[in-house]
């Protein structure tokens, strides 16, 4: 009973030491906050008040490519409002992100704010210059983008997520920090209360955009497909499991776990995901209103819902209905909307995928 209790109160002291190491590391160059915690998730209506200073905001590093602007340095910018949101453009949680940076940009990008999307890559396809500006020019993004390619200055902020914002004040200094979706509100009046401070005529206003996305309702974490991101847990169901670099036959075991993706035909285990070698499948459990893939390739995929064809009611946004059947195209490496459903719940996905199609990740919503 007694090392009972003493491996419970050493395990809460750990547990204790890694929070408190997991909130001082959140910067390599910036300082320990000197008033309160960074804003959540939660959408805050109240005006902020006393505004965290997190220290100097680090300088922008390695950047290979600008998108919508000339090269721009923080230094030149002191006496603005600036928000850098690290993004990656087949990021979903990123890209529910983008209307209300963009909205930011419409009302206040001519008072004083100047927003700069850091694209930080998750993929390798990712680090290509086109493939970002045609994402940019699909998303009707107009702020500046900056390509940090070698994860340069996402290793000056210590930044941890796709997406998190840093909103640096009219001196230089970080005011507010965003790990993840959510929390518009409280931002919006963060810009409003530094721009004010900076001496430009900006008010709250409603920005007419809104997330329908309830979280409580997805019980699916995203699904890696590539063996470099396997590490910790199980995202392959199948027990020939991940083999780097080797072409392996799959079969398919039943029954099939909660949010786990299971692989039958023949598959070519890349390191950042699985590439058909023949006609073959993936199957999905999971539990969500809308399912996305990360993928690429130049082929034509079938997707099916609870073993019958999909109807018009589940079909995703870039799917399309051909004699009855619900099929994706996929011509470039972006993220696809193959379900979108009216409500939330737990359905069994198919994907009869051509040769050549890579899939990376499910994301869902």
């Amino acid at each position: 009973m007694k090392s009972d209790l003493y491996m419970l109160v050493f395990g809460i002291i750990v547990l204790l030491v890694l929070v408190a190491l997991a909130t001082t590391a959140i910067f390599n160059r910036i300082t320990a906050p000197k008033n309160t915690t960074a804003p959540s998730g939660a959408n805050v209506t109240a005006p902020s008040q006393n505004l965290t200073d997190y220290g100097i905001a680090p300088p922008l590093k390695g950047i290979a490519y600008w998108i919508n602007s000339q090269p721009l340095n923080l230094t030149q910018l002191k006496g603005k409002v600036v928000l850098l949101d690290f993004w990656t453009y087949s990021c979903i949680n990123c890209i529910r992100t983008l209307p209300y940076l963009e909205a930011w940009q419409k009302e206040y990008g001519s008072k004083g704010l100047v927003i700069i999307g850091v694209h930080t890559p998750e993929f390798q396809f990712e680090h290509n210059y086109t493939n970002v500006l045609n994402a940019v020019k699909a998303d009707n993004i107009t702020y500046a983008v900056a390509m940090d390619n070698n994860y340069s200055t996402w290793y000056e902020y210590g930044n941890q997520a796709w997406p998190e914002h840093y909103l640096i004040d009219k001196n230089g200094h970080v005011r507010e920090i965003q790990i993840g979706e959510g929390g518009y509100n409280t931002t919006q009046n963060d810009i409003v209360q530094l721009l004010q401070q900076a001496g430009y005529n900006a008010t709250m206003v409603s920005m007419n955009v809104s997330s329908t996305v309830n979280f409580s309702g997805i019980n699916t974490p995203e699904v890696y497909f590539g063996y470099l991101y396997a590490s910790g847990r199980d995202y392959i169901g199948n027990s020939e499991g991940f083999q780097p670099n080797k072409t392996v036959s799959y079969m398919l075991s039943v029954p099939i776990r909660n949010s786990t993706a299971y692989l039958s035909g023949q598959w070519y285990n890349a390191p950042d995901g699985m590439v058909a070698v023949n006609s073959s499948k993936i199957f999905l459990k999971y539990r969500a209103k809308n399912v996305n893939i990360v993928a690429s390739g130049n082929s034509t995929e079938t997707i099916k819902l609870d073993g019958k064809n999909v109807t018009q009611i589940y079909l995703g946004s870039d799917d399309k209905l051909v004699n009855g059947v619900a099929v994706v195209g996929v011509n470039a490496s972006r993220l696809y909307n193959v379900i979108s459903g009216p409500t939330y719940g737990w359905h069994t996905l198919e994907i009869d995928a051509s040769p050549g199609f890579k899939i990376y990740t499910f994301t869902f919503g």
